[in-house]
């Protein structure tokens, strides 16, 4: 008798345990929503500034003159196709799968950060043509829209980075959990921000 009651005191213990953990993963999730709202006004504004500022080239170049949508379309590809592996990845975490929740956020990264990479690389070239942010508005309100996304991406990157050693060395646990899949809210945000840059700014400006 006295056995089972305290069996029972322990498996309401354990219960409760786990009951505190749910609950705090599920209030960092929610703070982090949170956060990604108060994110989205900023891009809101952002995106209200580009749209107003968008004809003003001061005699400048156009959208049209100095956007390449193939090379845009390449980097669309690998945002998108990076929001797919994590999703795999997220996946392989609810299936308990360590070494493949590991696998995909590092594919994630390599695709990334090969995202980022053309970015650079593609304000370096605007730069180099003498088609720097000093140039326009409309070119100040692209390079300040388009950069705050590749700052975003990039701080994605180093927290994946982050994920990839506690995965690593820790599996698994009720501390890595919530952080996937707060990052995993974080990325997905940003592929959608990026459809709206590439619609909004890419497509309509070289139309």
């Amino acid at each position: 008798m006295a056995t089972d009651t305290l069996t029972n005191h322990a498996g309401h213990a354990h219960d409760g345990h786990d009951h505190d953990h749910h609950d705090a993963a599920g209030t960092k999730v929610f703070g982090f929503w949170i956060y990604l709202m108060s994110d989205l006004m900023i891009f809101g504004s952002l995106f209200a500034t580009f749209a107003v500022l968008m004809k003003g080239t001061a005699g400048g170049p156009t959208a049209s003159e100095i956007f390449e949508l193939p090379f845009v379309l390449v980097e669309t590809f690998l945002l998108l196709f990076s929001s797919f592996t994590y999703g795999m990845a997220v996946l392989s975490m609810n299936a308990n799968k360590a070494k493949a929740v590991f696998n995909w956020l590092l594919v994630t990264f390599i695709l990334g950060a090969g995202f980022v990479g053309m970015e650079i690389y593609e304000f370096q070239h605007l730069i180099h043509e003498g088609f720097g942010p000093d140039r326009s508005a409309f070119l100040s309100a692209f390079f300040t829209l388009v950069g705050t996304h590749g700052l975003h991406v990039t701080f994605g990157l180093i927290w994946i980075l982050v994920m990839l050693i506690q995965v690593k060395k820790m599996g698994l646990t009720d501390m890595t959990r919530p952080r996937i899949m707060c990052l995993s809210l974080f990325w997905h945000f940003l592929d959608i921000v990026w459809i709206c840059v590439f619609s909004f700014v890419y497509l309509m400006g070289a139309l």
